[in-house]
């Protein structure tokens, strides 16, 4: 194993961290708040540490699956830790396990909180929740491959180890330029969030935070109601760029390039847009009566669909208070997620897909026996590799799902409260329903169950197995 390069990253993460720490700083100085010297505290310890470890770039470049799986998911944690360092120590969150969990929450876009009075934090502190969205909503270490020139190695390991979905590609030959591409779309389309925002009247400073969390697919929002007391208009700009960021970013690189064609044949986006409007259809009928005209019903029901689809979490009503048929529905698309290579989380719409051609092959295997039929992605053959690694995630993501179920129950809440808490984390919404809905929070858990969750939102946000890695034994030992 290359301990070497591993470290290289790990300090290049803390560097990075570090840097980005600076934009706090900056929000605290505007609005004189005492939160600076926390945060510029920090952030020089990271830098510290950061350049303590890359000031020498190792000569050893081998680098394999292995170590872009170790690297990623100390990464993450690391991140986390340092992250959470200027919560505790300005005072807005005290409780290091309560600052923990929010970071952690944050950087994997989860979006689930343990705050019940989210406006008596600095502006520095919300600041820097929803900018750990962003950051964490393309991966941190696609931003570092972007931006740095690092030591050799097949970087494409740390990308297929910290971006969602069964496979991941390169959109040109150099993994640097991908990384370099993916990230320009992203802030383009942050961007245009903002302006329209703006456009409508929105202050600067939430435009820019609730863009940061819409990007990331995150929903940490600044206010006590999420986005609630916004116009209609703004939330349906919100609603446009959630469902625009839960799309696969490869689509957009194709338009981009005039290569229509392909992008429309995408299998995936068209059942991602497809379970959207009939979810859509169906909780607007379903809650009409909940609303004053169709049209209201309409835009609340898009607007749900659209952050719990995504993963985003933002809210503008308490869905918990809807027919339950509304809010299985919506339980649905907690699982189901966004499209594979977008910010969104849940098992994505790939998989699932791939899950039910799998079931037809079979159920075509048993009419007629001796017939080879292959499942099909966008006029492609799926080969047998990537379909055991969608059978080993689904088995893995139950069995993680079961256990940890069965951890949080021994803080007794309702079963309902629970099973959507789980939900919700491993698959990076943020709100469940019950305790955990969008008027409640996670502060109410004891901190073994806190520590469950956090491991949880890792697991989702990472796709399971770089996080698992940690855990196996052969992944430690020199070969």
């Amino acid at each position: 194993m290359n301990n070497s390069m591993i470290i290289y990253i790990l300090g290049s993460v803390i560097k990075i961290e570090g840097i980005f720490m600076a934009l706090p700083c900056l929000v605290a100085l505007v609005y004189g708040e005492k939160t600076l010297f926390a945060f510029l505290g920090t952030m020089v310890v990271c830098l510290a540490i950061g350049f303590g470890c890359t000031w020498k770039k190792t000569d050893n470049a081998a680098f394999y699956s292995k170590e872009g799986f170790l690297a990623v998911s100390l990464s993450w944690v690391l991140l986390s830790l340092m992250g959470c360092i200027p919560f505790v120590i300005s005072g807005d969150i005290p409780s290091f396990t309560d600052a923990l969990f929010e970071t952690i929450s944050g950087f994997t876009t989860t979006g689930a909180s343990i705050l019940s009075d989210v406006e008596s934090l600095s502006k520095s502190g919300l600041f820097w929740r929803s900018f750990t969205h962003w950051l964490g909503g393309m991966g941190v270490l696609v931003f570092i491959l972007a931006v740095l020139p690092m030591a050799g190695g097949r970087h494409i390991y740390l990308m297929k180890a910290e971006s969602p979905g069964p496979s991941v590609s390169k959109l040109v030959p150099r993994v640097r330029q991908t990384a370099r591409i993916l990230y320009k779309i992203y802030f383009v389309m942050t961007v245009a969030e903002i302006f329209l925002l703006l456009l409508g009247g929105m202050p600067v400073f939430d435009a820019v935070t609730l863009s940061m969390g819409t990007a990331g697919t995150g929903g940490f929002g600044i206010r006590n109601d999420s986005v609630g007391s916004y116009t209609p208009y703004m939330q349906n700009v919100i609603t446009v760029f959630m469902i625009l960021f839960g799309v696969n970013f490869n689509i957009y690189y194709l338009y981009l390039c005039k290569k229509w064609k392909q992008a429309l044949r995408s299998e995936e986006v068209k059942m991602y847009f497809g379970i959207i409007v009939l979810a859509v259809i169906l909780i607007t009928y379903n809650t009409r009566s909940f609303f004053p005209t169709i049209l209201d019903a309409f835009q609340q029901a898009a607007f749900q669909v659209g952050s719990i689809m995504t993963s985003t979490g933002f809210s503008t009503t308490d869905f918990g208070q809807w027919p339950v048929f509304s809010q299985t529905i919506l339980t649905v698309l907690m699982f189901i997620g966004a499209c594979a290579g977008s910010t969104g989380g849940g098992i994505k719409v790939s998989r699932v897909l791939i899950m039910i051609k799998s079931v037809k092959r079979e159920l075509h295997t048993i009419v007629h026996p001796r017939a080879r039929m292959k499942i099909k992605m966008d006029d492609r053959v799926v080969d047998d590799d990537t379909l055991r690694s969608v059978n080993v995630f689904i088995g893995c993501y139950l069995l993680i799902y079961a256990v940890s179920l069965l951890c949080i129950s021994i803080d007794d809440f309702d079963f309902t409260t629970n099973f959507t808490a789980i939900a919700a984390l491993i698959n990076n919404i943020g709100p469940g329903l019950g305790e955990v809905g969008p008027a409640g929070n996670f502060g109410g858990y004891s901190i073994f169950s806190k520590y469950v969750m956090m491991f949880d939102m890792l697991v989702g946000r990472l796709e399971i197995f770089p996080m698992m890695a940690l855990f196996l034994p052969a992944t430690w030992r020199k070969q």
